[in-house]
């Protein structure tokens, strides 16, 4: 993602469920961009990517580097209705995942949502 102030975010396993949805909730809540995400996987480099060509500072949970990575997928269906990664969320609201920030971004509709 090359010199963008970017992090990606690794702490400790959780315990329970109530846990993982209160950090899920606390991180979409005090970042504007945040996307959970897996190192190996296509469409989350595709959504970074584009985060970086609008100099989109973000916050990246990479799951496959963490104890509780499949724990926080499990808890993001919950409040997506989706399993599949990355999930993207803008300001609090999931905006989908990697074809879809590249739709908001090649339409003109994604660098709104970022100023606000």
């Amino acid at each position: 993602m090359g010199s963008l102030a970017s992090k990606v975010v690794r702490s400790p396993k959780m315990a329970n469920s109530a846990e993982i949805q209160q950090f899920i909730k606390d991180a979409i809540s005090k970042e504007k961009v945040v996307v959970f995400s897996k190192s190996y996987c296509p469409y989350c480099k595709l959504a970074k990517d584009v985060f970086s060509k609008v100099k989109q500072p973000i916050t990246v949970y990479e799951l496959d580097e963490r104890d509780d990575g499949s724990s926080i997928q499990e808890n993001l269906v919950q409040i997506t209705g989706f399993r599949t990664v990355p999930q993207v969320f803008i300001n609090g609201t999931c905006v989908g995942g990697g074809s879809d920030v590249k739709s908001l971004y090649e339409s003109g509709k994604l660098e709104p949502m970022l100023i606000g």
